[in-house]
């Protein structure tokens, strides 16, 4: 049996009361995965060699640092 027919069966012994806890959960998994744009890409590639900028202050810094951007 297969993952999905598992996760099939599985729902259909849900009773229809507890679904609306499940649903949520269901609708975020099925959200396909993004691919990160040109600059992320590129940002990732920069910190795999060592290079980048990684950021220690605090979340008020960061902001005020990426409105500057």
């Amino acid at each position: 049996m297969s993952n999905r027919d598992l996760a099939k069966n599985l729902i259909d012994q849900i009773p229809e009361s507890k679904l609306v806890f499940i649903i949520p959960y269901l609708q975020g998994a099925a959200i396909p995965d993004e691919m990160p744009n040109e600059k992320t890409l590129e940002a990732f590639e920069e910190m795999k060699n060592s290079g980048g900028h990684r950021f220690t202050g605090s979340t008020a810094d960061l902001i005020k640092e990426l409105m500057e951007d």
